[in-house]
């Protein structure tokens, strides 16, 4: 089969279209024949070495696939060619086939594409965890979700609405329309700052923006809120404290297809919309890296390994 892979660690030019073998499935996973798959910020971390040297090389990024059924799965109930979509145990996702263990593997929503059903599992599971398990987000609360026009973020907007929450999105000015359409209730800048009326209106800060200082999110928070973020960054436990505020560490909890059911219920539902930033054939996967890095993208960035 056709695989992107790198043998060293370094920028986009180290990843090549190469002929690999098509990986054999074990007991309890799936072999799923490919047509799209989802390109996160840990794609390019991994690759660029940027997580450390604890994967192995050589390596084929991608871990959100969506596709078919080819083999196994019989005890989880799935059948040769069902459409499904789920997120790999170890990456793989960006070849013509890969391996998923049945238990991150969910049937295809069926108003959903292969390019949006790709888009949708590790964002989605990550948005739903940060609300409704870490930040236990209720009905009539308030949240700030900040970088509300990413991957993750701009699901975690509607999912957030879903439930019945205000919803204040921070992001670039470029993204305020997109946001508003997507049912924000305020709308910041990030580069202005936090309004003076915004300031102690939060219960529940998510942060989906990695690096740099964050403190200026604990000011949107009310006494006895919490700030959930999904990526590392700064933010002062001293200035917590004082403003009597819980800050989360980084969680990595154990991918369900339970929330994949959910997330499918919705999007048929019409609730749920994935927004694609851009698409890429898999011969030009490295392109994709670039524009993940540019940290630009407005929703999700797709490789299409196949069509139809």
């Amino acid at each position: 089969m056709k695989a992107i892979r790198f043998s060293v660690f370094g920028g986009p030019e180290v990843l090549r279209l190469e002929e690999v073998p098509v990986p054999v499935p074990g007991e309890g996973e799936v072999l799923v024949r490919v047509h799209a798959a989802g390109v996160n910020p840990g794609d390019w971390q991994i690759r660029s070495g940027l997580a450390g040297d604890r994967f192995g090389l050589p390596y084929i990024p991608g871990w959100d696939v969506a596709g078919t059924v080819a083999a196994g799965g019989a005890d989880a109930g799935f059948r040769p060619g069902d459409a499904v979509y789920g997120m790999t145990a170890d990456s793989g996702g960006c070849a013509e086939y890969a391996v998923v263990p049945a238990g991150q593997l969910a049937r295809k929503p069926c108003s959903a594409t292969f390019i949006e059903a790709a888009a949708l599992p590790q964002s989605g599971f990550t948005a739903w965890h940060a609300l409704f398990e870490q930040g236990r987000l209720k009905p009539g609360q308030t949240v700030l979700i900040n970088g509300a026009a990413g991957g993750v973020g701009h699901l975690a907007v509607q999912l957030a609405r879903w439930k019945g929450a205000r919803v204040i999105g921070t992001a670039s000015a470029r993204n305020e329309r997109f946001l508003r359409e997507l049912g924000v209730d305020e709308f910041v800048d990030y580069a202005a700052g936090l309004p003076a009326e915004l300031a102690g209106s939060a219960d529940l800060v998510l942060d989906t923006a990695a690096g740099g200082n964050r403190d200026w999110l604990i000011d949107a928070l009310k006494p006895g809120g919490r700030l959930v973020p999904i990526a590392f960054g700064r933010h002062s436990a001293g200035k917590a404290a004082e403003a009597a505020v819980e800050v989360q560490e980084v969680q990595f909890p154990p991918f369900s297809s339970a929330v994949l059911d959910q997330l499918s219920r919705l999007v048929d539902e019409g609730r749920l919309h994935v927004s694609i930033d851009s698409v890429f054939p898999l011969e030009e996967t490295a392109k994709a890296h670039v524009r993940s890095e540019s940290r630009r993208a407005r929703g999700k960035i797709v490789i299409c390994v196949r069509s139809g």
